[in-house]
């Protein structure tokens, strides 16, 4: 492979994480996977003592093979998505001159359904809170917002108070690749959040009001609430619940999608409400739909 120019693969790497921001405004998450994928590739070229953009079929074919061993299916995958992105770039950048990962072949991976949560475990998961108390009118309206909305955890503990419309009923995020997105409230929901605001919020606020700032679910500190925290909550109101399964705020959110498909939704409306960019992904949610049919047919009839 001919290159035009010596590039420092430093430069190189930079170069195509900024091209990331700025021209496809991927997430802060995606981006930072993509770019401790290409360190490690590189770093694996150096222990050969081959440049990044020197590279041939046989040094991807090696790279595969090491890491076949050390990593799990899915991060495979994703690692030589990551090459072949960044080959991609250097081409269209006329960096060099051929693609040396473009027949790079990535491993169709076991389709993993996500675990939920029945409806009745879902009810009995809200009725945990207990709403006499500050701590409990914030959980509830945690719990709630999330169910009612499908809201990734990063998602909701970004919510400022701007975001929230109680009156007409809905919620604004910004999402994966910074998409905005509104999506309605049930009356559930805006109970919950108005309990939670004139109650209990308020008196969060007073712990320590110029940390709080705008937003909206604070801690017991006063301060804007963490990804740990969400998390602590699900699981402790999990274990009060006597769910066994394990529950996280993204098993809210695949029940959340679940559920509206089971009740009728159509996939489209579900993919805008939960930020998809792809409505193959939010094409799970069917199969998922379609083994709780199954179960409840084995369970129910009396001739499964």
């Amino acid at each position: 492979m001919s290159v035009t120019k010596d590039y420092p693969e430093n430069q190189l790497l930079d170069q195509f994480i900024n091209q990331l921001k700025v021209e496809r405004g991927l997430a802060t998450n995606t981006i930072l996977a993509y770019n401790h994928d290409l360190v490690n590739f590189f770093d694996f070229l150096k222990r050969r003592g081959v440049s990044p953009i020197q590279i041939n079929q046989q040094d991807l074919l090696s790279y595969i093979g090491e890491k076949r061993s050390q990593l799990a299916p899915r991060s495979l995958a994703r690692n030589l998505v990551s090459i072949r992105m960044f080959y991609r770039f250097l081409v269209s950048e006329g960096k060099i001159d051929s693609n040396p990962a473009r027949l790079l072949g990535i491993p169709k991976l076991y389709q993993h359904l996500p675990d939920i949560l029945s409806r009745d475990e879902m009810e009995a998961l809200l009725l945990q809170p207990d709403t006499t108390a500050i701590m409990g009118k914030r959980d509830k309206a945690i719990l709630e917002l999330l169910y009612a909305t499908g809201l990734r955890v990063t998602e909701l503990i970004g919510l400022k108070m701007t975001n929230i419309n109680l009156k007409v009923g809905y919620v604004r995020t910004i999402g994966k690749g910074s998409k905005e997105r509104i999506i309605p409230m049930g009356t559930k929901a805006i109970d919950s959040l108005n309990g939670y605001l004139t109650r209990g919020r308020p008196s969060f606020l007073k712990k320590d009001p110029a940390k709080a700032g705008p937003y909206l679910f604070l801690n017991s500190r006063g301060k804007p609430m963490t990804r740990q925290g969400f998390w602590k909550i699900i699981k402790n109101y999990a274990l009060k619940a006597g769910i066994t399964k394990t529950v996280t705020p993204h098993t809210i959110r695949h029940s959340f999608a679940t559920h509206l498909l089971e009740g009728g939704a159509d996939l489209r409306s579900v993919q805008i409400m939960l930020g998809h960019s792809d409505i193959s992904t939010t094409q799970i949610y069917t199969h998922v739909a379609r083994e709780r049919l199954k179960e409840i047919h084995e369970k129910y009839h009396p001739r499964p």
